[in-house]
């Protein structure tokens, strides 16, 4: 048998096992930074497959080794990130959040039992290969200043360090069965925009002796529209949307502020830079233009994702013999962000796609959604091409 369909027959035999874990993570979700239970859950399993790990990287994070013959050769790394999202979960499942208003949304449980499961077939096949896995169970991918930050603070891209880091990431446009990947730049850096604007408030019948926040941030949001519209580079791509907007009068009370939240996203650290300093001076213009004033915020968040060209490439291939040709597409930019970023700033890195999507059985909700769910079927070909992946890699030096 080769070492191939070895990979495929194990991923097949712990497909159940796989499932079972990943309805177990969904049942009790986490937020970020607080996956205590689910760190001890993840290293509990790691010692049931005869794998050691180290707890407490950045409180709540997960690492081990799996090494196989001359581990000093080589050293890859596999990361997983665990927390959930504050999301009420609407599905009617029997692995429903049983955390109120807590929910796996996103698709972390599925990340994390996927790479449980690459770790065990990596642990059965560590004769045959050559190099050292390092395996990344990262906490708070999803809350600034991300887990992934603290996790390299750490030290976990040391001792030894990695030459290259895989990740991957459920993807509910793409139908279960498919894998996508893309070259260079992929996602977008993510900054969070908290704004507060104020004035004078009064009656709502005698505007002439207030100071309208409503109307000044009114103005404020639509013109820093002209940020992405006038001032970016078209080749550039940028958002900016605002998700919260608090004016808390009444139909006849112009409250004394308003408060704005928002995001900036981009992929070009200069145009980034300049983006902060002109949505500030914008803002700040047009509410003092009009008698009230703008306090302005930017909590710079994670960087922009690039893949490593040539390593993306390696992987895309050794995706095409695991998966089939037709079973392996291109993405496009998406402007979502992920603090996998920051280990892209550090080493070659590859973050690709593992479709979830099954249409005929009405799984078809976007992430951050609460009606978000997968086709498990995509446990056992996320398990397996990543161990697959991993065992490519380390075959060339």
């Amino acid at each position: 048998m080769t070492l191939l369909s070895r990979v495929k027959t194990l991923a097949q035999t712990y497909a159940n096992d796989l499932i079972a874990t990943r309805r177990h993570l969904h049942a009790n979700p986490e937020l970020s930074f607080e996956e205590h239970n689910t760190a001890r859950f993840v290293a509990e399993k790691l010692r049931s497959f005869g794998i050691t790990p180290q707890e407490g990287i950045a409180d709540t994070g997960v690492v081990a080794l799996i090494e196989g013959k001359n581990p000093d050769k080589k050293t890859i790394a596999l990361r997983a990130d665990m927390d959930a999202l504050p999301i009420l979960e609407a599905n009617e499942v029997e692995y429903k959040s049983t955390n109120p208003g807590v929910m796996h949304a996103c698709g972390h449980d599925v990340h994390t039992s996927s790479l449980l499961g690459t770790a065990r077939i990596l642990h059965e096949l560590k004769e045959e290969f050559e190099g050292t896995v390092k395996l990344i169970f990262q906490p708070g991918e999803e809350k600034i200043p991300g887990g992934a930050s603290l996790m390299i603070r750490d030290g976990v891209l040391q001792q030894p360090a990695p030459k290259y880091i895989l990740g991957q990431h459920v993807a509910p446009n793409i139908p279960v069965g498919k894998i996508g990947f893309r070259e260079g730049l992929y996602m977008a850096s993510a900054d969070e925009l908290y704004v507060t604007v104020k004035g004078k408030g009064g009656h709502g019948a005698m505007p002439d002796i207030n100071i309208d926040p409503v109307l000044i941030a009114s103005h404020i949001i639509v013109a820093l529209q002209q940020i992405v519209s006038r001032h970016a580079n078209p080749k550039i791509p940028s958002v900016l949307s605002f998700g919260k907007v608090i004016a808390n009068g009444a139909t006849n009370v112009i409250p004394n502020e308003v408060y704005i939240e928002g995001t900036f996203r981009t992929l070009d650290e200069e145009w980034r830079a300049s983006a902060h300093k002109k949505m500030k001076k914008m803002a700040e213009g047009i509410a003092d233009a009009m008698g009230g004033s703008c306090e302005f915020t930017i909590m710079r968040g994670y960087p922009f994702l690039k893949n490593a060209p040539e390593l993306t490439r390696r992987m895309k291939n050794a995706s095409v013999a695991y998966m089939g040709q037709e079973n392996v597409v291109d993405l496009d930019i998406w402007m979502a962000a992920e603090d996998f970023a920051y280990y892209t700033q550090h080493i070659d890195a590859c973050f690709y796609r593992l479709g979830t999507r099954n249409e005929q059985r009405g799984i078809i909700s976007s992430v951050h959604t609460p009606t978000f769910d997968v086709d498990e079927q995509a446990l056992e070909i996320g398990s397996g091409l990543m161990s697959w992946l991993a065992v490519e890699e380390l075959s060339k030096m």
